[in-house]
C-alpha cells in the first residue's frame, strides 16, 4: 500500500510538473468596440479601455489552448453618423474564454531559434453586458426600461433578452519570445454574438402611451428623435435591423510569463551527436 501510495504521488508530482513547465500566465491591455445598429461600419469607433488576464497551456510547439478573462467598454453613438434617430448607449463587458491558438510556426517561449510567430485563435466565451444611455445627467440602465416592450404584456411576441451571453472569439495576433521566461504578443479578436440587444436597439419602435403605462422613462429614451417632428418614428415603425447581430471586439497586447523551467533546446554538441549517430545508421 506504501508503496502504490508513493507511486501515485510520484505521478502526480510528475504531471503537476510537467502542467507547469507547459503552462504560461499574464495580462492583457488594449481597447475595445462594437459593431451594431449605432455604429454599422466603424471598425474601432469609439475605441474604449479593455484590460484582462490570460493563461496558456502549450500542447506543442504549434498549439496551444488558453484561458482569457477580459473586461472592456463599448460605446455607439447615432451623432457619429448624423442619424436623427438620436440613441446613444455605453456598455461594460465582462467575458470569459477558452480558446485554442494555432501557431502558424514552430514556437516556444524562451527559444533562441523558434522565438516568433504568427497565430490565430478560435473558441467560446460567455459574457455579460449593461447597456446604459446618457440621460439628465446620469448613466441609465436601458434593460429594466423595456424601450421597444420586450417582455410587456402588450407586446407578447418581443422577449425580454438576457444580459449574459455566448460569443464566438476569434482573430490573429503575433507573438515574440523576449527571453527564457516573457513573451510578448499583439493581437486582435472580433467577438461574435448571438443578441441584437448590445445596444439594446434591435426591432421597431413601442407605443410611448403603453411604455408610459409602465414608466415614463420608458417612453423618453425609446424615441429620441432630432429630426423633423413631421418624420418623428411612429409605432411599428423600424428602429434597428433585428437581422443583423451584434459584434464586439477586443485588440492589444499580451504579456506572459512562463512558469517552471519549461521546454529547453538541446544543445549544439548534443545536436551534432545525434546528427552523427542518424548518418551512421544510414551508412554515410
Amino acid at each position: 500500500m506504501k508503496k502504490l501510495v508513493f507511486c501515485i504521488l510520484a505521478s502526480l508530482l510528475s504531471l503537476s510538473s510537467v502542467f507547469a513547465q507547459r503552462s504560461e500566465i499574464g495580462g492583457f491591455v488594449g481597447g475595445a468596440f462594437y459593431l451594431g445598429d449605432l455604429n454599422p461600419t466603424g471598425l474601432f469607433s469609439q475605441t474604449q479601455f479593455a484590460a484582462g488576464g490570460v493563461y496558456r497551456y502549450n500542447l506543442t510547439p504549434r498549439w496551444a489552448l488558453r484561458g482569457n478573462a477580459f473586461w472592456g467598454t463599448v460605446m455607439g453613438d447615432d451623432a457619429k453618423y448624423d442619424n436623427p434617430r438620436n440613441l446613444s448607449f455605453r456598455s461594460r463587458i465582462m467575458e470569459f474564454s477558452v480558446q485554442a491558438e494555432i501557431n502558424y510556426l514552430t514556437y516556444f517561449t524562451g527559444s533562441k531559434n523558434y522565438r516568433f510567430t504568427p497565430y490565430l485563435f478560435g473558441g467560446v466565451a460567455v459574457f455579460s453586458f449593461n447597456p446604459q444611455t446618457y440621460y439628465d445627467g446620469q448613466w441609465i440602465d436601458l434593460a429594466p426600461l423595456h424601450t421597444e416592450g420586450q417582455g410587456l404584456s402588450e407586446y407578447p411576441d418581443k422577449k425580454p433578452y438576457s444580459t449574459t451571453q455566448l460569443a464566438i472569439p476569434f482573430g490573429l495576433g503575433f507573438k515574440y519570445s523576449l527571453n527564457a521566461i516573457f513573451s510578448i504578443g499583439l493581437e486582435w479578436g472580433m467577438r461574435l454574438t448571438f443578441t441584437d440587444y448590445l445596444d439594446d436597439v434591435s426591432g421597431t419602435y413601442a407605443d410611448p402611451t403603453i411604455l408610459a403605462k409602465h414608466s415614463l422613462l420608458s417612453a423618453t429614451l425609446s424615441n429620441r428623435w432630432d429630426g423633423p417632428e413631421a418624420d418623428r418614428p411612429r409605432p411599428g415603425d423600424q428602429r434597428g435591423n433585428s437581422n443583423k447581430r451584434d459584434w464586439y471586439s477586443f485588440a492589444g497586447v499580451t504579456i506572459t510569463a512562463k512558469i517552471g523551467q519549461g521546454r529547453k533546446e538541446p544543445c549544439p554538441s548534443y545536436k551534432s551527436a545525434a546528427m552523427d549517430r542518424i548518418k551512421r545508421s544510414r551508412g554515410e
